[in-house]
């Protein structure tokens, strides 16, 4: 009987375990100084949100969107991979950004999932008629107190486009001077971002490497495969701060391990 009961609770440590490393939402905090940044966004507060792969934390999301109220923001950025195509549920993902636009403003760039699923107009009209920002390699500025800030996007090079060739169409009529701030889906491009000379970028695509190694990092990644470079945190060259996200959700492989799903969270402050 003892050793039953050893095994049912080896079994269910084990499926919590599993459990917990795709379900337990994590907050990553930063805070990033410049200054270039205006003193009116000193405190300026970002929530993003990537690669939701149409996860669900709770019902209606309400776990999920609770930890994004939460940290207070001033603008969600929702990096891409919104929806899974392999499992298109675009109203599962839809219920956390329905209410997300109640306490912030949401801007949107595409990740490769939606291009795969060949519904980018169906998803562009969709977030816009809940009144999200969407940024199709457009950038547009944010005013406080009279002075102004740049959001960037690009779309993901899926939609046949180069990452330079999207970053100049979207950075047409961009002060030079101006404090720019990147949406985009892929971290490989980092060289192309510190080229054009942006400020700070938010990515994902790369799910932390889905399984994380102590000492190590992540195991593997799309676009940069094996032991990639770029998975999860801060990456800083020359003027450019670049920042990772592990996402939320999961695609082909079904199971995250030691990397749990993670919002980063980034206060600016002006110097």
């Amino acid at each position: 009987m003892k050793r039953l009961a050893k095994v049912i609770l080896y079994v269910a440590a084990f499926i919590l375990f599993f459990y917990a490393n795709n379900n337990l939402l994590g907050t990553t905090e930063y805070t990033v100084e410049s200054d270039k940044l205006p003193e009116a966004f000193d405190g300026f507060r970002i929530v993003q949100v990537s690669d939701l792969h149409d996860a669900t934390f709770g019902d209606d999301q309400q776990r999920l969107v609770k930890k994004v109220k939460d940290a207070n923001p001033d603008a969600i950025f929702l990096t891409g991979d919104l929806i899974d195509s392999r499992r298109y549920h675009l109203e599962n993902s839809l219920d956390a950004v329905e209410q997300f636009v109640t306490f912030a403003d949401v801007y949107y760039v595409l990740g490769n999932h939606e291009v795969a699923v060949n519904q980018t107009d169906e998803i562009y009209m969709a977030l816009e008629s809940l009144g999200v920002h969407i940024l199709p390699n457009q950038s547009m500025a944010i005013e406080r107190d009279g002075e102004r800030l740049s959001i960037i996007g690009i779309e993901d090079p899926l939609m046949g486009k180069e990452v330079q060739e999207m970053l100049a169409e979207a950075m047409t009529g961009v002060e030079e001077s101006a404090f720019k701030i990147l949406l985009s889906h892929r971290p490989e491009k980092f060289e192309t971002y510190v080229e054009n000379q942006l400020d700070l970028v938010f990515t994902g695509h790369a799910h932390g490497g889905q399984v994380r190694l102590p000492f190590i990092g992540g195991l593997v990644a799309p676009g940069q495969g094996w032991l990639p470079t770029y998975t999860s945190g801060m990456y800083e060259k020359a003027d450019t701060k670049m920042l990772v996200s592990r996402g939320l959700g999961n695609s082909l492989v079904p199971q995250r391990l030691f990397n749990l799903p993670e919002l980063i969270v980034v206060e600016l402050k002006s110097t």
